[in-house]
């Protein structure tokens, strides 16, 4: 054998070691699985929002084996066009986006709360309004126009015929509660949830002037892109309510734990929903 090929023989043996040493650094690393996105209507601060759903952030997790964020948007009018947009893997929001999301986006309903929803209309403990006519001429405050609480308090001030009233709108319940105590409206709507959920030395100060009959609440609604998991998923929002930890939260927030949905109980929020689908023909905010 020649000298030549004797050194291309040794050369070729020596290349599944150079492959095996320099091969896993060569290969690009594998993309990280996109996380399971919670998304949850802005009843409150975002940062209350993380914090209060971090116990179910964490047991689907676990349960699914795929890491979960949540998160939520600046209004009710812009968590309805992201959704719609198709952003969110699991919404949480009330009935009326709820349906807007089943009929106009594919969206399938899971689950709601055991809790009454109701949506109020507060007033300062102090003050002279004592009806909804005599808010007549002044500033009512609400979240945005696509809230649920807010669309039942506008209709409920129609229903009232009460003549000149102007609705503001803000980002949180509990700013509601301040600006009506600051005197920068007559009344606030909320709901019966947030309400019980403000600090006490708010609370105490608000008066209930009226409130809604009971309503279809928040309610979790899937991606129909993950429809082959929604059993899935189901099970594991079902199995979260029989932890320490899912008890804890239902108790911390007063939600009494999950409860399948009636059958037709989202289809009565439809004249609601079609608030919402007016409000997104509305350009976004700049």
């Amino acid at each position: 054998m020649s000298r030549t090929r004797r050194r291309t023989l040794a050369l070729l043996a020596l290349l599944p070691a150079w492959a095996a040493a320099a091969g896993p650094a060569a290969l690009p690393a594998a993309p990280a699985a996109a996380p399971l996105r919670i998304a949850v209507a802005p009843h409150t601060s975002a940062r209350v929002i993380v914090e209060m759903y971090q116990p179910l952030r964490a047991h689907l997790e676990h349960a699914l084996g795929q890491r979960v964020e949540v998160i939520t948007a600046p209004d009710f009018t812009a968590f309805a066009r992201r959704a719609m947009a198709q952003d969110y893997d699991l919404a949480i929001t009330t009935g009326h986006q709820a349906r807007l999301l089943q009929t106009d986006a594919g969206y399938r309903p899971l689950l709601t709360y055991k809790a009454d929803f109701r949506a109020l209309a507060v007033v300062a403990g102090k003050s002279p309004h004592h009806s909804a006519r005599d808010l007549a001429g002044s500033t009512v405050i609400g979240l945005s126009p696509a809230s649920l609480v807010t669309i039942w308090g506008q209709h409920w001030l129609h229903r009232n015929a009460v003549p000149d009233a102007t609705m503001r709108y803000v980002s949180a319940s509990d700013s509601v509660g301040h600006l009506v105590l600051k005197g920068e409206g007559s009344a606030g709507f909320m709901s019966l949830a947030n309400f019980q959920g403000l600090p006490p030395a708010l609370r105490e100060q608000l008066r209930v002037l009226d409130e809604s009959t009971s309503m279809s609440g928040r309610v979790y609604v899937l991606n129909a892109r993950h429809a082959a998991r929604q059993e899935a998923v189901s099970a594991a929002l079902w199995a979260f309510a029989g932890t320490p930890e899912g008890r804890a939260y239902f108790d911390r927030y007063k939600l009494g734990g999950y409860r399948a949905l009636e059958p037709r109980e989202l289809f009565a929020m439809e004249p609601y929903a079609n608030e919402v689908r007016l409000a997104l023909k509305a350009p976004p905010a700049k």
